[in-house]
């Protein structure tokens, strides 16, 4: 069986970052990717893919990460449920992540040169509890993804929403 996902896309909007009750970090944003093709009208096509990440991870995607900024997403795909406040079961497909890679600094961008410098890459596992981590496989996609660039492929002209 096989479980993986590489994305690589630009944040919709600025990571929310909140805390378990037993003080584990957890944050979750969306990330725009587009599909890589045009439709019959000739417009481009984009996915709006809901990511959750963990720990130390959690924390460095929230104090670093902000809207519109590209980034690359290795991790699983997991589905789970629960019963909403009119006790509906409500049905959420997200993506695990394992490893997020910043793919463009701030200056690169004209972003807040205040803020600290980023990480190049963070990787953590969730809790044992509510979503069991996945054996890594020992290889990451996103370790020598520098060799690409991507500028070549993406502008700022192609994000669905305002920087």
């Amino acid at each position: 069986m096989l479980n993986s996902v590489v994305l690589i896309g630009r944040l919709t909007k600025d990571p929310e970052l909140r805390y378990t009750q037993s003080g584990q970090a957890v944050a979750t944003f969306t990330l725009a990717v587009d599909r890589g093709y045009q439709n019959q009208q000739g417009q481009k096509e984009t996915d709006f893919i809901n990511i959750v990440t963990w720990s130390k991870q959690a924390e460095n995607v929230a104090n670093y990460m902000k809207k519109g900024r590209l980034v690359a997403v290795e991790g699983r795909i997991q589905t789970r449920n629960y019963e909403n406040n009119e006790g509906k079961k409500v049905y959420v497909t997200e993506v695990v992540a394992e490893n997020v890679k910043f793919l463009e600094s701030a200056k690169e961008r004209g972003g807040d040169a205040s803020l600290p410098p980023e990480p190049s890459n963070y990787s953590s596992r969730p809790p044992s509890n509510p979503t069991p981590p996945q054996q890594n496989s020992g290889s990451s996609l996103l370790k020598n993804s520098n060799t690409v660039n991507l500028s070549d492929h993406f502008s700022d002209d192609d994000l669905p929403f305002d920087n």
